[in-house]
């Protein structure tokens, strides 16, 4: 009966150890997106793995270990090589794992995470690379502007951050038809970015021009780096019932407000982050708070006036679902200083909506759309030390004394006394000063 039992024992534990060496986790394929200034590298991989990782410096290269994992696809792909990776190379390691090599073209800053399946992806493993150098100006940057805005005395432009939706390895929602929301937010707000720059006064600063992913905290930062005016994330909507059709406007709400704030006073690290130019460093607790809640009290309330007059614009191009601005805790809303709006511009779930944010014609009319909007918001409410403040106009080809006049709320006599003209002709590139409304 020992003898037996102690067979079967053996035959037990035999199984077992095959069964687990068959149940190895297997790296099936592997994905590169290339930022400007970090690089993601995505291993799918056919269940969760532990891992480590560390960084090997002459030449610089990323190691990860997987426990217990095998490679199934080969990674001789040359279309491997983007943005900060040169190569990746493999090989097993004694203890049934398998060791990782990323080859870098510069010194690089790791972070990598395990990712659940999501959407047509299966679990992951992600190695997201920060260029080290970039960081570095970066922060050199920021330290720079920590006085505040330039003290110049020359006006300056008003700066628009947009921040296309999703990207890369984050698609965001799909159509019935398979159109991919980071596809469509991208084009449009490439033709935004077009539209702005051509806007007098005004300059455009994007996120993301590619197909990259971009962190939501990340946008933020980006925007706060560029010392931009306004923020305008762009995005699809989704919804389990393809009936559900129209756009929609959100800010942040008071309680995302609250929660940020709550962040940024626990987070050490942000300790230093800008406030309207005034650094919160050597602040304290309470005077911190106080700053904080006036800063985006007011942020919220400029946003709410941005947003209503995108809402108003896109209400003339298409089918409005919210008739008002909603409010939500979008982390991509929650710089403290800077205005920000998030614009649902259709339900890619919807078939027919689907099919305009395919079209060009469409995305072109939703562009200008938010551009009338973002026009419209600084018309009234320009920011100190810009181009608008100072009310003078860059006159662009085909405009007209009569549009400005409408434009800006003044009669067209108003506008020739101001400016001394005996007539109503304009050359491209004079600059029009624009007097008080008769209401002023």
């Amino acid at each position: 009966m020992g003898v037996r039992y102690l067979t079967a024992l053996l035959v037990l534990c035999w199984f077992g150890l095959c069964a687990s060496a068959g149940a190895a986790t297997s790296v099936d394929g592997v994905r590169v997106w290339a930022a400007p200034d970090s690089t993601r590298v995505v291993f799918d991989i056919s269940a969760p793995v532990s891992h480590n990782l560390f960084v090997l410096h002459n030449p610089e290269r990323i190691v990860i270990d997987l426990r217990h994992a095998r490679l199934k696809a080969g990674l001789n792909d040359p279309a491997i090589a983007k943005g900060l990776v040169k190569d990746i190379r493999s090989g097993p390691r004694p203890d049934h794992g398998l060791r990782l090599v990323l080859d870098v073209k510069a010194r690089v800053h790791p972070k990598s995470f395990v990712l659940p399946p999501q959407g047509p992806y299966g679990d992951r493993l992600v190695v997201d690379l920060a260029d080290a150098a970039a960081e570095q100006a970066d922060a050199a940057a920021a330290r720079s502007q920590q006085g505040g805005r330039s003290r110049s005395d020359r006006p300056r432009d008003i700066v628009v951050c947009i921040d296309p939706g999703h990207g890369g390895e984050d698609p965001g929602a799909h159509g019935p038809h398979g159109t991919l929301e980071k596809n469509v937010t991208l084009a449009i707000a490439r033709r935004l970015q077009k539209l702005v720059a051509r806007e007098p006064g005004m300059r455009a600063v994007m996120t993301r021009n590619g197909d990259y992913y971009v962190g939501l905290r990340q946008r933020t930062e980006i925007a706060q780096r560029k010392r931009a005016d306004l923020f305008v994330s762009i995005h699809a909507d989704s919804y389990r019932d393809p009936r559900v059709r129209g756009s929609t406007v959100y800010v942040l709400s008071r309680h995302g407000a609250s929660s940020e704030m709550a962040r940024i006073l626990a987070e050490h690290e942000n300790a230093a982050d800008l406030v309207g130019g005034v650094s919160l460093n050597d602040k304290d607790p309470l005077l911190k708070h106080v700053l904080l809640d006036l800063s985006q009290s007011a942020s919220i309330e400029a946003s709410m006036a941005a947003a209503g007059d995108v809402l108003h614009q896109l209400d003339r191009v298409g089918r409005i679902h919210r008739s008002h601005v909603q409010r939500a805790a979008f982390v991509v809303l929650k710089s403290p200083d800077i205005p920000s709006m998030l614009v649902e511009t259709a339900y890619i779930s919807n078939p027919r909506e689907e099919r305009l944010l395919r079209s060009h014609r469409h995305q072109a009319r939703i562009a200008r759309a938010i551009m009338g909007g973002i026009r419209t918001y600084f018309d009234r409410h320009p920011p100190p030390g810009t181009i608008l403040a100072e009310r003078k106009h860059v006159i662009r080809r085909g405009e007209t004394l009569s549009q400005l006049a409408h434009r800006y709320q003044v009669s067209v006599r108003q506008l020739q006394v101001a400016n001394g003209l005996t007539s109503d002709q304009l050359q491209v590139g004079d600059v029009v000063v624009i007097p008080p409304g008769e209401g002023s």
